[in-house]
């Protein structure tokens, strides 16, 4: 069973997609954001990161640098699950190293698609 980490400091989202997840039948952990992220990284070890970009403390693409800058962390695939919907976004995100790019409002389907492609 693959480990998914959810990063959302909206709790409704970050709820609406655990539910997607743990229905398809994903472990879950949460972080409301990228600096909880990265501490439970460290001690869960989770197969793929889904994450928000624009959150406090730290948002989606700092955390996916932080983790890539890393060994331990540096292949796990992260996910962007955001608002930002122009080609400009997406290249960005592709830069810092995000392996999916869901843009929200995303649907169960998306978010499982994503995830997928990011696991193979």
């Amino acid at each position: 069973m693959n480990t998914i980490l959810v990063v959302d400091d909206m709790k409704a989202e970050l709820d609406l997609i655990s539910q997607y997840l743990i229905k398809a039948g994903y472990q879950v952990i949460t972080a409301s954001d990228g600096q909880e992220a990265l501490a439970k990284v460290m001690t869960n070890k989770p197969d793929a990161i889904l994450t928000d970009w624009m959150m406090p403390n730290m948002g989606g693409l700092d955390l996916c640098r932080q983790l890539k800058k890393t060994p331990e962390t540096a292949n796990i695939p992260v996910i962007a699950c955001t608002a930002k919907n122009r080609d400009v976004d997406k290249m960005w995100a592709s830069r810092q190293g995000v392996k999916g790019y869901v843009v929200k409002p995303c649907t169960e389907e998306d978010i499982l698609s994503a995830l997928q492609v990011a696991l193979t």
